[in-house]
């Protein structure tokens, strides 16, 4: 019998389901109200349960239990817990290693306890490899919200080794994936640190001295806010469905991106008003990412822009670079929560933009601090980007190295 991630087993394996493994129990709906003489427990959910494998349980919330129910839903050392539903979770595995007393589970998660001296981590494994192959997206039918049901989990095929082996294969993985984990969080660490040096470099070169003067927005540049959305749903003689650049089109990397874009109607002489030349710094305008600057490095003809982004077109006066990294500067500092409360609910208007003041050292130097900045951020992000690939072979290397252990394509006797 072959399977979703295996052809042919090895000799001494054989192939079944998730059901010959464990039993597979759905958890309790929740209960906010006590309907007599139940207790409050706390209780897994589908936000416990992490990629990887990984359980988080600092975050924990409680509901009504009744004794009987807490006693059928416990969560013992040796248990998985795998996430029921849910877009960005469903499927999701992780093995628990130490007795959960006095908690139950909610309905997001099914628990699945070993059978017959099967090894937990072998199956959280396997899971795990199984939903990073697509296998779970696939089987769940996923329309608008899928579910991993606890009948369809239970007939997910499933090789079954020895239990010595199953034992020998999770030894393995946890020893193996572990070393993998460090790498990557130490990678991670040093992807914080290079963000750190990079706003450290911006911040001191952007560092004003006696011979830099103030200057509002409204002194050096015009700015303008994009096309209302609603009013492009009004199609007019004349009006022709253009692209635009929208607040998810400026990316964190400060570019900005041109291709695929949404398109409503536009009439040429709002062509005229909405373009967008080289030099244009553009900023959202509102939500979490508020005055998040972005540059255009080069005109794009026929390619408008909407309400979510302000447009800042920097004059003879100052180096619309210059502008750029000062604007990155004040993004990076917090400097829109600070001045105008929230930053879920900041706006930054026309009126807003054109009142900030930014410190303005003479246009050749201006220049030369943004040159000097394109270069010194280039090597940094080089650097991230370098690391962010190392963590991504990592991952990759991560999933085969469990998907050839579970499936038995290795023999982790040799490895020991």
């Amino acid at each position: 019998m072959t399977g979703p991630l295996w052809g042919t087993l090895p000799d001494g394996w054989m192939a079944g389901q998730v059901k010959n493994a464990a039993t597979v129990t759905l958890g309790k709906m929740l209960q906010s109200k006590d309907s007599g003489s139940d207790v409050r427990a706390p209780y897994m959910r589908a936000a416990n349960v992490q990629p990887d494998g990984v359980l988080a349980l600092e975050d924990v919330k409680e509901m009504w239990f009744g004794d009987a129910e807490l006693e059928q839903l416990s969560i013992r050392a040796g248990d998985v817990v795998v996430v029921e539903g849910g877009q960005g979770g469903f499927g999701r595995a992780a093995y628990v290693d130490e007795d959960l007393p006095g908690w139950g589970f909610q309905n997001s998660i099914n628990r699945l306890r070993p059978i017959r001296d099967f090894d937990g981590r072998f199956i959280a494994f396997y899971l795990i490899a199984l939903r990073g192959s697509g296998f779970i997206r696939a089987y769940s039918n996923v329309v608008s919200m899928p579910h991993l049901t606890a009948e369809k989990l239970a007939r997910i095929p499933m090789p079954l080794p020895p239990r010595e082996e199953q034992r020998a294969i999770a030894d393995y993985l946890d020893r193996e994936t572990t070393r993998v984990d460090t790498l990557i969080e130490e990678q991670q660490r040093l992807i914080g640190m290079l963000r750190e040096r990079r706003r450290a470099v911006i911040s001191s070169a952007l560092a004003p001295t006696d011979s830099w003067v103030r200057r509002r927005i409204k002194h050096i540049g015009e700015t303008s806010l994009g096309k209302m959305l609603d009013a492009g749903r009004a199609v007019r003689d004349g009006d022709q469905p253009r692209p635009y650049v929208r607040a998810a089109d400026v990316r964190a990397d400060g570019s900005v991106n041109l291709v695929d874009l949404n398109e409503m109607p536009f009439s040429d002489a709002e062509m005229e008003v909405f373009d967008l030349r080289a030099g244009d710094v553009l900023l959202i305008e509102g939500g979490a990412t508020v005055g998040r600057p972005g540059f255009m490095f080069e005109s794009a003809p026929g390619i408008a822009f909407q309400k979510t982004v302000n447009r800042l077109r920097v004059g003879s006066q100052a180096d619309a670079r210059f502008v750029y990294w000062s604007m990155l500067r004040l993004y990076e500092s917090a400097y829109y929560a600070k001045h105008y409360g929230s930053v879920s609910f900041v706006h930054l208007t026309g009126e807003k933009l054109r009142e900030i003041e930014l410190h303005l050292p003479p246009l050749d130097e201006q220049r030369a601090i943004a040159v000097y900045l394109d270069e010194r951020t280039a090597k940094i992000d080089a650097l991230s980007a370098e690391t962010e690939r190392f963590i991504e072979l990592a991952r990759e290397r991560r999933a085969a190295l469990i998907t050839a252990a579970v499936t038995g394509q290795i023999d982790v006797w040799e490895m020991a």
